[in-house]
């Protein structure tokens, strides 16, 4: 089975999905850690992001593997055989890794991967477009969404909780203009597919959201 979880930053697709793979006993893809992975790579090789010539060539040479903790810890990201978990989620990274994953040929390589790593086994993958692009065929598909303060409130908790210095001004900023850049993409935009079930987690929470999309499961 694939279930497909969709939203905007912030909305806590990642959580939910986690959570729901926990419960389910299914591998958990999380595919936006992939492109920061690579957000990471560019900025640490001094490639310019704007090159994409440059950021495809690099992304075809790299070696981008995630690891679910079967104790239930925290998914393991590797770039290349290095753990970057704690590196990906810095605010250097949030600010470029959407202009990463509009490139077309990059998005390609990925997808790949997220395709041959969901169809080992039962999965739950979030990102912006699995279930209209990744998975359309998807056993199940949501689209996880909030209000924009909520969802500038929630990233902001999450990244001082990782210890970052940040301002809910940066966070409200960084968020705007990851908006504005997924959902006008040229490839693979950020929107909700046709089938796809619509939940609004503003004032839900965490269990309660995972409980919503386990009854929309077993129905």
């Amino acid at each position: 089975m694939i279930i497909a979880i969709d939203g905007p930053a912030g909305a806590g697709k990642s959580t939910i999905a986690k959570l729901l793979a926990q419960k389910l006993g299914f591998l958990y893809i999380d595919t936006g850690a992939m492109y920061r992975a690579l957000a990471l790579k560019a900025i640490e090789s001094g490639i310019d992001i704007k090159d994409a010539v440059s950021v495809v060539k690099m992304a075809a040479a790299s070696d981008v593997d995630l690891v679910n903790n079967p104790g239930g810890g925290a998914l393991e990201v590797f770039l290349d055989g290095r753990d970057v978990s704690q590196e990906i989620r810095q605010p250097r990274v949030s600010r470029v890794v959407s202009d990463v994953a509009k490139i077309k040929e990059v998005r390609q390589i990925l997808v790949k991967l997220q395709r041959r790593l969901g169809s080992q086994k039962d999965s739950v993958l979030d990102g912006r477009d699995i279930g209209t692009i990744v998975f359309p065929g998807a056993d199940k598909k949501f689209y996880i969404d909030a209000q924009f303060d909520e969802r500038v409130m929630r990233r902001y908790k999450e990244l001082t909780g990782l210890g970052q210095a940040v301002t809910l001004e940066e966070v409200k900023n960084d968020l705007c203009n990851r908006d504005t850049i997924d959902s006008t993409r040229e490839h693979s935009p950020l929107k909700r597919a046709d089938d796809a079930i619509y939940i609004d987690t503003t004032k839900m929470t965490i269990d309660e959201e995972v409980e919503t999309l386990l009854q929309w499961i077993k129905r």
